[in-house]
């Protein structure tokens, strides 16, 4: 029995309570509640302050309220026990049978279990990469490969329908200079001072003479351009391999030339002209920002005619909404508060909710420790940590589990020697091995040649397989509320709470007959149990874009 099927069952009671006029609840019964797993599993399986919730409205004292609501759910054959603690709390346990059906439950539906409706239809647009195609992807863009990534994959298990996005900084000074930083490279000259110094400078620049020669043919003045459109070619490719290669996926990688080519500013700047919250001053065009929060109104249009780069977030938002996402994510590094409300301001400038329509995480800074000391310098770039050089120093899935564990609001500080061992103490590893064990079980029973052609739940009454089912009946919630606060770190220390409920299981319960002995259906119940706890930890795994390896 799952914490929502245990739920309903409390509902149907109250609801019976009512019908026959034992119970008046002003206002009517509630549509859901919550039940949880208590601190202290002495006190039941699950509890629940309903009884506390209604009690006043039912114009009696919540105790009272719960002594009635306990004695009608000691009818049902699947709870065992119902106690009152305290002012009116509801302390249930569950029969042995109802509880082990949940094993069942979970490897019948294999990779879906977890999956809930909880965001059914909700269209969202997750932009959690923003980055120029100038240079390596670094260690801020490696946090949200990660952490953006993941939040992804809960987002879609709990049913919202989700588009990944990057967004290419394309457009401005930076990238003339990426094309002035090439060309004095190729030819052997000083880059210039306000140029792009890292070592990958010259290697692309090489690169791109030896696939075009005729690039040094030009004349001088088309060189720079020539040079900046190869090396933004390059350079996006090898961003987009590097991101393939840590598993993080992408459905559209958004130019904001584009943006300027199709005259999507220009659209946005006359929806936005219709809301009535742009107007001109000093030769320039504004948005009165200030209306929404904003520290002080933002120029969209310079007096000399060109699009400020707020102009371009503005055109991005409009252009998001316009292709039908009801919910526009950004992930910002620690860098970026100050566009919180500004982009806020934009929403609200637009005529939507700034606080349903947009919504905004900031990521704090990472540290990167490597024999004790900060890893500041890269080998090819010259003044950051790569995410390449940090999948080759820790791996992807040390990496990407790391990076996730943790609230993105909080400032991390890693070890890659630490997350790299194969310790019980590295989160990692303790989760990636019980899904091996669990492997290596199944593989044993299946070279015994015993079947799982029975299931009897009810055997399942070991303390530790009720501690282990309760646990793997957790899942679909730990999903949900993932999603529904964005916070994937979530999953990751579910799946460390669930593999310790596990070894214990397996160190207090014999799964595998010895020797001899006859296989009896506690065996076929327990194996029916680690494949159920092998499929959540996959499916929570692949949550966190990790893999569940079969053998460690």
């Amino acid at each position: 029995m799952t914490p929502e099927q245990l739920a309903e069952k409390i509902l149907q009671a109250l609801a019976a309570l009512a019908a026959d006029g034992t119970l008046a609840v002003e206002g009517g019964l509630p549509g859901e509640l919550k039940v949880e797993r208590p601190k202290n599993p002495e006190h039941g399986d699950y509890a629940t302050n309903v009884a506390m919730q209604l009690g006043k409205r039912a114009g009696m004292n919540p105790r009272a309220f719960a002594e009635l609501l306990a004695a009608k759910l000691q009818d049902d054959e699947a709870i065992t026990e119902v106690s009152i603690a305290g002012p009116g709390f509801l302390n249930v346990r569950v029969a042995a049978d109802a509880q082990g059906k949940i094993a069942q439950s979970i490897v019948d539906a294999g990779p879906a279990y977890g999956s809930t409706d909880t965001l059914h239809g909700l269209a969202v647009n997750l932009e959690f990469i923003s980055a120029n195609p100038t240079g390596p992807l670094h260690l801020g863009h490696t946090r949200w490969a990660a952490v953006g990534d993941a939040l992804a994959r809960v987002l879609t298990a709990a049913g919202a329908k989700v588009t990944r996005e990057f967004y290419i900084n394309d457009r401005g000074n930076q990238m003339d200079k990426f094309g002035e930083s090439l060309k004095a490279a190729a030819h052997g000259e000083p880059i210039p001072e306000d140029g792009y110094h890292g070592e990958y400078i010259g290697e692309l620049a090489q690169r791109i003479v030896s696939e075009v020669p005729a690039i040094l043919e030009l004349p001088v003045a088309e060189q720079s351009v020539a040079f900046r459109e190869a090396g933004y070619e390059r350079q996006l490719k090898e961003q987009q391999d590097q991101l393939e290669h840590f598993r993080t996926k992408f459905d559209v990688w958004m130019s904001e030339r584009s943006l300027h080519e199709q005259d999507g500013v220009g659209h946005a700047i006359e929806k936005l002209r219709e809301q009535g919250h742009l107007y001109d001053a000093d030769d320039a065009l504004w948005m009165r920002t200030t209306d929404f929060t904003d520290d002080k109104d933002r120029v969209l249009i310079r007096t000399n005619g060109e699009p400020t780069y707020f102009a371009s977030d503005a055109a991005y938002y409009v252009n998001k909404r316009e292709r039908g996402f009801e919910v526009c994510m950004y992930l910002l590094g620690a860098d970026h508060h100050g566009y919180v409300n500004r982009l806020k301001a934009i929403a609200a400038c637009a005529g939507d909710d700034p606080e349903r329509n947009i919504e905004i995480l900031i990521g704090q800074l990472v540290k990167i420790l490597k024999g004790g000391e900060e890893m500041r310098l890269s080998k090819r770039a010259g003044t950051i940590v790569t995410l390449a050089e940090l999948v080759e120093e820790g791996g992807v899935d040390p990496l990407r589990y790391t990076l996730c564990r943790y609230p993105v609001d909080s400032p991390l500080t890693l070890d890659i020697e630490e997350m790299t061992k194969q310790v019980s103490e590295n989160p990692v590893y303790y989760v990636q091995y019980a899904h091996a064990r669990l492997a290596s079980i199944l593989r044993n029973a299946d070279e015994l040649g015993i079947k799982l052609d029975e299931f009897e739940p009810g055997l399942l009454s070991h303390e530790r397989e009720g501690d282990l089912l309760r646990a793997l009946a957790e899942f679909p919630r730990i999903v949900a509320t993932s999603a529904e606060l964005r916070e994937p770190h979530r999953v990751a220390r579910y799946l460390e709470d669930t593999a310790s409920a596990f070894h214990k299981f397996y160190d207090s319960c014999r799964v595998l007959p010895r020797g001899d002995e006859e296989v009896e259906p506690v065996h076929k119940a327990r194996l029916t149990l680690v494949s159920a706890t092998r499929t959540v930890l996959a499916n929570g795994l692949d949550l966190l874009g990790v893999s569940a390896p079969e053998r460690m």
